[in-house]
């Protein structure tokens, strides 16, 4: 039941929103038990975004949500691997990257909670 939403203020192809899909779903595998089978993914491109002030270069916002709890270990290791995906797909510098955690005791699907 993991989901993974993107905002960027970079343009997103649908052959790198592919890419991205793909490699979010090999990436969530740093959480013990998650993968691609239940991942939910949206990207938001061409966001207006200001980091730091500034937006002379492209950035992201990245949430990752998660039912259960999120472990430092596992999440550090995912923020690890979503910098280099944003860098390798889009060309964003690490550093104008965010990755925010969110864990969740209650998650519904199919008229019903997990």
């Amino acid at each position: 039941m993991p989901y993974i939403e993107l905002k960027t203020t970079a343009a997103v192809s649908e052959n790198k929103a592919e890419n991205l899909k793909a490699a979010f779903g090999k990436a969530i595998e740093c959480f013990p038990g998650k993968t691609e089978s239940w991942l939910m993914v949206n990207i938001e491109d061409n966001r207006k975004m200001w980091f730091k002030g500034d937006n002379s270069s492209d950035c992201a916002m990245v949430s990752v949500d998660l039912l259960g709890s999120v472990s430092s270990s596992s999440s550090e290791k995912m923020t690890e691997k979503l910098c280099e995906i944003l860098s390798d797909e889009l060309s964003l510098s690490p550093d104008r990257v965010y990755v925010k955690y969110s864990g969740f005791s209650d998650w519904g699907w199919n008229k019903g909670n997990f």
